[in-house]
């Protein structure tokens, strides 16, 4: 739906259209969207006509992409850290077979 969207406003009914869904499915659908603040609706008459609001997912996006960093530079200092300093890594196991 949101895909839809992006791409210009669009009356609910043809929104609802192309899926194969109950209309209080598709209800029920919008209202968590709207809830989340990612969509915006006008009612003209007894047509509702819907427009993303893009900017919640833009904020959401930049949290995503700074923590992304923080986590890809933190696993890459530990690799850079266990792979330079062999002595920290512990000796691996043999295992002992027992005589038959």
């Amino acid at each position: 739906m949101l895909e839809s969207l992006s791409q210009q406003q669009m009356r609910v009914t043809d929104l609802a259209a192309p899926f194969k869904m109950s209309k209080p499915a598709i209800s029920k659908h919008l209202r968590v969207l709207e809830k989340a603040g990612l969509l915006k609706r006008r009612r003209l008459g007894r047509e509702h006509h819907l427009e993303i609001q893009s900017e919640p997912m833009k904020k959401a996006h930049l949290w995503i992409e700074h923590y992304r960093k923080f986590w890809e530079g933190s696993l890459d200092s530990l690799a850079d850290y266990l792979e330079n300093n062999p002595t920290n890594n512990p000796p691996q196991k043999t295992t002992k077979r027992k005589k038959t």
